[in-house]
């Protein structure tokens, strides 16, 4: 409640008591940092006070410098680096505190996989924050949903992962407000027949939240006449949500009463923005900054796509996330949004980890049509600089020369158009490969391309 009162007294205020708020809590965690986490006592040794700070003093952090210095990262003691891994290599423990914080990890699909380490205020803010920035329409959504059946979550469920292991952390806090939440979890990994058998077993189903991977899935089971439910929403986030698949979802689901609300977060901060009534993405500038960067991080004007982003977490004080290179590509719009809200809004276009770079090309991997009417899933993996293999699994009915040869010259004239002539794609009998958090990427550019500095 405190979190909820807070966050919408600094609403009512607009712009300036946002940015004084902003300012107050950067200070404070400036402050909290220097004295209780040894690695950021030697990054901010020469900077002038904590109660004069300035965003732009402040140096870029990166997570494998950061992940180097687990141990003096942290602003406590009693967490060291292994005692967390021997924690993450109990399935079990999911959703289980240790030393009375959360701990998950980041599929590390960009490299090294991430640990993070959440307060127990962060469910807190996490609920209070979000609450606060609900309009009538969100309460009127939830309310209708909840009456018309349940939630269910398709994340994977492999791992000590945010998608999973938060709810699994609510239901071990909170069982009413997880109750309440209707949560229902359903594991991404899986083959697609036996997932679609597992909705359709399912009365009712409302409300389903997952990747736009797994979304695109759900359409194509859905066209096909296999899937059988009628959800009101969809909720997406962890990847780029194309207007394309957008439409798609609409003809497939004519029951989307309320549509599709794509969430933009990170296991590094949950709750780093909000969706309006209008489907814009607003930040939640009170507890988060994030800052649109080029490629030598300066700021880039709004309606510039950044090179980056970096993120500062005001919200977590045991693992200080400050100025923090998350990888993603945005824009902040420069036009006020129609929704009133004072918080600014932005677009995601995706991270620099998704590019496919050939030579001095660069694509975006929506520019790939990799359906296949044989075929459930299909994934381009680039493995040397002008060199990709295709993974198909097929379909029950699927020939296997076929599919593997119609895909393979998609891809090529891809190429092709894009002025790349000398690009190799053969055929891989290995199977399409989740990252570990359960998300699925058709695309799979190459590992350890283009490190940024």
């Amino acid at each position: 409640m405190g979190y909820l009162a807070g966050a919408r007294w600094t609403a009512w205020g607009g712009r300036k008591r946002i940015e004084a708020k902003q300012i107050r809590n950067l200070r404070h965690l400036v402050e909290k940092a220097r004295r209780d986490s040894p690695l950021f006592r030697r990054l901010y040794a020469d900077l002038r006070p904590s109660d004069e700070i300035e965003l732009q003093d402040l140096p870029v952090t990166r997570k494998l410098d950061l992940m180097r210095e687990f141990d003096d990262w942290l602003t406590i003691r009693s967490l060291p680096l292994e005692k967390v891994r021997e924690h993450l290599r109990d399935i079990s423990n999911v959703g289980v505190p240790i030393s009375d914080v959360a701990v998950f990890q980041t599929s590390g699909t960009s490299g090294e996989p991430a640990i993070i380490v959440l307060p127990s205020s962060f469910v807190e803010y996490y609920y209070g924050i979000m609450m606060a920035r609900f309009e009538r329409y969100h309460w009127r959504l939830i309310r209708d949903v909840r009456k018309l059946g349940v939630r269910v979550t398709i994340t994977g469920g492999n791992g000590h992962f945010a998608g999973n292991g938060f709810h699994k952390l609510v239901r071990r806090l909170n069982p009413a407000l997880a109750k309440g939440l209707g949560l229902t979890f359903i594991e991404a990994e899986q083959p697609i027949d036996r997932l679609v058998e597992k909705l359709n077993a399912i009365p009712n189903v409302a409300w389903i939240v997952t990747y736009p991977s797994m979304l695109s899935i759900l359409v194509r089971e859905k066209e096909a006449g296999r899937l059988r439910i009628a959800p009101a929403l969809f909720s997406t986030g962890g990847e780029t949500l194309t207007d394309e698949l957008r439409m798609r979802v609409g003809r497939a689901f004519p029951s989307l009463t309320y549509g599709i609300a794509d969430f933009y977060g990170s296991t590094e901060c949950l709750a780093l923005s909000f969706t309006c009534s209008h489907g814009r993405k607003h930040v939640n500038e009170d507890w988060v900054i994030l800052e649109a960067v080029d490629d030598e991080m300066r700021p880039v004007p709004d309606g510039t796509l950044s090179e980056t982003v970096l993120l500062t977490v005001l919200a977590n004080e045991v693992q200080p996330f400050i100025r923090y290179d998350l990888g993603d590509c945005v824009r902040f719009d420069v036009d006020a949004c129609p929704c009133g809200s004072p918080f600014r809004s932005f677009q995601v276009e995706g991270r620099q980890a998704t590019l496919v770079r050939v030579g001095d090309v660069t694509l975006s991997p929506l520019v790939f049509d990799l359906e296949h009417d044989h075929a459930q899933r299909v994934q381009l993996v680039q493995t040397g600089e002008r060199d990709f293999e295709l993974r198909i699994q097929l379909a029950d009915d699927a020939v296997a020369g076929e599919v593997f040869a119609e895909v393979i010259e998609a891809v090529k004239r891809v190429f092709r158009d894009n002025g790349l002539e000398e690009v190799s794609v053969r055929a891989s009998q290995a199977p399409p490969e989740f990252t570990a958090s359960g998300k699925f990427h058709e695309v799979l550019p190459l590992r350890g391309a283009q490190p940024r500095a």
